[in-house]
């Protein structure tokens, strides 16, 4: 599965790379066919305490998962919405498979 993230005004480091693509490669015990994701990391310009949001767009066949999830760290974020995706995958498998 290709994963492509985007950092938004700020530039990620190797660990929190690592993280996100660790995160999202389990994506696929899931559902087999995920065809790539994209990731969007940003940061809010507001004073609040959770000014860290991740987007995350799964690409499945005929159609396109999303989540979006607001932490005080980018690995909370990402956890969060990774488990949001999870729950519509498996919702999207069952679905498939009672066709």
């Amino acid at each position: 599965m290709k994963v492509n993230i985007n950092a938004v005004r700020f530039k990620t480091d190797k660990k929190l790379e690592d993280y996100i693509n660790d995160k999202i490669g389990k994506l696929n015990q899931y559902f087999d066919g995920v065809i790539g994701s994209e990731i969007t990391l940003r940061l809010d310009s507001n004073e609040k305490v959770k000014d860290k949001i991740v987007e995350i767009r799964v690409m499945i066949p005929g159609n396109d998962l999303y989540a979006k999830k607001e932490s005080k760290s980018f690995e909370e974020a990402t956890t969060q919405a990774v488990e949001a995706v999870k729950k519509q995958l498996t919702k999207y498998k069952e679905k498939v498979r009672g066709l």
